[in-house]
């Protein structure tokens, strides 16, 4: 099996005057739960209209599983990129039936589909009775329906309430571990963080950064500090390897390092500098500070 089930080089896109897309590159593991996260308007759409072929793009070129652009590609790839259009008198069954047909495609797997989706039991019920988080999940099920090996999804929790939002994502980690690759867009950092486990944020058609997600969104920490000279404190800190800075906050000293240091080890040099510490605590920094200096 390939590495990469898919592979991007220098993909642009204009839309006359306006530049969607500039010269994005990015590999997508086999595997991976994978993010693009930007803010609407960022270039996400369009991206993945591309890389499905329902766009052209204006320069670059893309692969899937190490193939280049073959038509046949489509069969191992299940899609969810706009709201799908389910007849709301119809079972969620009959739907999935009409899906496979539209297809030539799947309909022995809908029984799994909806097993999988958590719909099986409501198979029954019409469409109109479900709850958006349900509707959701038989879109889901639709996309599995041949047993692609990568799933394609746009905003899949758009519009959902907070219990919508937890069934999808558990959805999506279960696909994941079920052998699937998931590509999905995102405008919502926090879904990124807690479902995927690697991402490329976008923002104004520009690549800003790729890779796994904990090293993108890494935290970097700022440690507390306080003792009786507050001077002294800070020149000393100051010459210790590593520091990337320091700032008085009140009666307190803000340190930030360019590699990670614990508390247990300033507390150490502090102390061998002849400096007892009466603070001394770690401040996270939230993902979304750390979300706003990327996109910034």
């Amino acid at each position: 099996m390939e590495n990469n089930v898919l592979s991007l080089n220098n993909i642009s896109k204009s839309y006359g005057p306006v530049r969607a897309l500039t010269q994005v590159s990015f590999d997508v593991p086999t595997g991976s739960v994978f993010g693009i996260l930007g803010p609407n308007g960022s270039g996400k759409t369009t991206l993945l209209g591309i890389i499905m072929d329902v766009l052209k793009s204006d320069e670059g070129a893309y692969s899937w599983f190490g193939l280049g652009t073959n038509h046949e590609n489509r069969k191992r790839i299940g899609t969810l990129l706009e709201t799908p259009n389910f007849y709301h008198y119809y079972s969620g069954e009959k739907n999935l039936q009409i899906v496979a047909a539209i297809k030539g495609k799947g309909e022995e797997r809908i029984g799994e589909a909806l097993k999988i989706t958590g719909l099986y039991e409501r198979r029954k019920s019409k469409f109109s009775t479900y709850s958006l988080g349900m509707k959701q999940r038989l879109a889901i099920a639709a996309a599995l329906l041949g047993d692609p090996e990568v799933l394609l999804f746009d905003e899949p929790t758009n519009g959902l309430d907070p219990a919508g939002i937890a069934e999808i994502r558990k959805l999506i980690q279960d696909l994941n571990k079920s052998g699937k690759t998931v590509i999905m867009a995102s405008h919502l950092l926090d879904e990124v963080e807690k479902v995927c486990t690697h991402m490329a944020i976008l923002k104004k058609g520009d690549m800003l950064t790729t890779g796994i997600v904990n090293e993108v969104l890494s935290h970097e920490d700022t440690i507390e500090v306080k003792s009786d000279d507050l001077g002294k404190l800070a020149a000393v800190i100051k010459e210790m390897p590593s520091v990337k800075h320091v700032q008085e906050v009140g009666s307190t000293l803000h340190v930030t390092f360019n590699e990670p240091v614990g508390t247990a080890q300033l507390n150490q040099y502090c102390f061998e500098q002849g400096i007892v510490l009466t603070h001394l605590s770690i401040r996270k920094k939230s993902l979304e500070a750390k979300f706003m200096e990327l996109t910034n």
